[in-house]
């Protein structure tokens, strides 16, 4: 049976439609995909992502063990500030993508929907094989997590703190009172747009919140929005999912990452992805906008003159630019900017152009 949020009696109040993610029973949309999108493109949004998962590493090496099995030296990362960055195997491969937040001594992992127990067990198995005093504890299910997303969240939560919001930089984090309730905040997101999330313990306090928001938004006309705008709304912005991104097995420099690759320290799979960019000779993520009519799908086959020389990894119709976008994994030879391809949908070769990324520049709304 499907994991539900906390929140579930609220969403259902509010009229969500609900799908099965990742073992969470969660909403996928309650007015539509496309008025969700815009909402939180022109205004603002409440997400429920409490499918995600929170982690707490602790002890003498935290800092250690962070830095062991992720691609950031976490020395680096200063006390208030949060960074994203992904577990690897020994192969390079990547195991999840992460933010990890540096509160004062000790640090809070987010991994993806599903993902906690793997997670957890390998941050524990890594710090006994070597040797360091270092623990990572499951605490998914203690905590709600919510994200407040679109150009006027910051002015919605400045409702409900003592706290300048603006004083939260881009991906800083804090713990802070929100409507009177403990939470840990931090200014990032999965939207492109200005956003906020928070992390509340224990989860039965997260229904007053969710609620104090909503009113809190209602002069900016916030909605609650669902797992369906969230997957456009990040792929309009070439997010990843972990999911669609990393099937099969990526590494950080096939999926586009090798910008949070800190090079000056040890860990694991290192060898790997240094070997594999010195070979160069590997396909890429690749950003394609639709030329015909269509709507490309994970898994579509990419094609150029009949060749196979791709597959898409996400794809959708784009609310914002009303045609089809995709992000797919091509063959090096064909991913020249403006270069023509074919993508198979439904059998059909649909005309797609390599575009840079993101699909929807930040000035969008302001224009739109």
């Amino acid at each position: 049976m499907a994991q539900r949020s906390p929140l579930h009696e609220i969403h259902k109040e509010l009229g969500a439609k609900f799908t099965e993610f990742a073992g969470f029973e969660m909403p996928i949309q309650y007015s539509s995909i496309k008025d969700e999108h815009l909402t939180v493109r022109k205004k603002v949004g409440l997400f429920d992502v409490s499918h995600m998962s929170n982690l707490w590493i602790t002890a003498r090496d935290a800092e250690k063990l962070i830095s062991l099995t992720t691609v950031e030296d976490a020395s680096r990362i200063a006390n208030g500030m949060s960074q994203y960055t992904e577990l690897l195997r020994e192969d390079g491969t990547i195991i999840d993508d992460t933010i990890f937040m540096h509160l004062e001594d000790k640090y809070m992992m987010i991994p993806n929907a599903g993902m906690a127990s793997t997670v957890t067990g390998w941050l524990n198995v890594k710090a006994e094989e070597h040797d360091l005093c270092a623990k990572a504890d499951n605490v998914s299910k203690d905590y709600v997590i919510l994200a407040i997303q679109g150009p006027k969240s910051g002015d919605t939560l400045q409702k409900l703190t003592d706290v300048d919001i603006k004083t939260v930089k881009f991906f800083g984090c804090m713990y802070i009172k929100i409507a009177n309730t403990d939470c840990i905040i931090s200014h990032t997101g999965y939207t492109g747009e200005l956003g906020y999330e928070l992390q509340i313990t224990p989860a039965k306090t997260a229904n007053h919140v969710f609620k104090k928001i909503l009113d809190a938004g209602k002069e900016f006309e916030i909605k609650p929005i669902g797992l369906g705008a969230r997957d456009t709304l990040r792929l309009e912005k070439c997010f990843i999912l972990a999911g669609n991104e990393f099937e099969g097995g990526k590494t950080p420099l096939e999926a586009l990452l090798g910008w949070t690759v800190n090079w000056d320290h040890e860990f694991i799979g290192k060898k790997a992805i240094l070997k594999q960019k010195e070979q160069g000779d590997f396909k890429r993520l690749t950003y394609l906008e639709c030329i015909d009519k269509g709507i490309p799908r994970h898994s579509c086959k990419v094609e150029k003159d009949g060749k196979d020389v791709g597959v898409v990894s996400s794809g959708t119709l784009s609310p914002c630019l009303s045609k089809g976008i995709a992000m797919a994994y091509v063959h090096p030879d064909f991913r020249e900017k403006d270069s023509i391809l074919d993508i198979i949908i439904r059998n059909n070769p649909v005309k797609a152009k390599v575009v840079k990324p993101p699909f929807v520049k930040k000035d969008w709304a302001e224009n739109n």
